[in-house]
């Protein structure tokens, strides 16, 4: 017989599958062409030093501006690494504002652990 614990810690897992991916799922994402919109939440200078490819650099001060978010599509969010909560904060905050959202689950620390590549590049800010 499942304890009202146990139920609650079944539907926490059962969603956070469904609401967070790995890095290995965000690059087949990125490599498949899907319609993602992948949004990094660290501060500028973090991002300058290296983000996953095509993300935009929306830090928490800019959260309140979504212009650069798209209705229709998945929003990938992370911030520094699995201890960070961040990403967990912006996909709430993104998620009242009617957006769908994931949370890639480690953030940049996660993706480079991976191997992956980190784009460094011009910043790309919501104004």
């Amino acid at each position: 017989m499942k304890t009202l614990q146990h139920r609650r810690q079944e539907k926490f897992f059962q969603e956070k599958l469904e609401f967070s991916l790995g890095p290995a799922e965000l690059k087949r994402m990125i490599d498949e062409h899907e319609p993602v919109v992948i949004v990094d939440v660290r501060d500028e200078e973090a991002y300058e030093k290296g983000h996953v490819p095509g993300a935009l650099n929306i830090p928490r001060e800019r959260w309140i501006t979504t212009s650069l978010l798209e209705r229709g599509k998945t929003h990938v969010v992370y911030c520094y690494n699995q201890q960070c909560h961040l990403a967990a904060k912006a996909c709430l905050e993104f998620s009242r504002r009617g957006f769908r959202v994931m949370e890639l689950e480690g953030g940049m620390s996660a993706w480079e652990a991976f191997g992956y590549h980190a784009e460094k590049r011009e910043i790309r800010a919501a104004a």
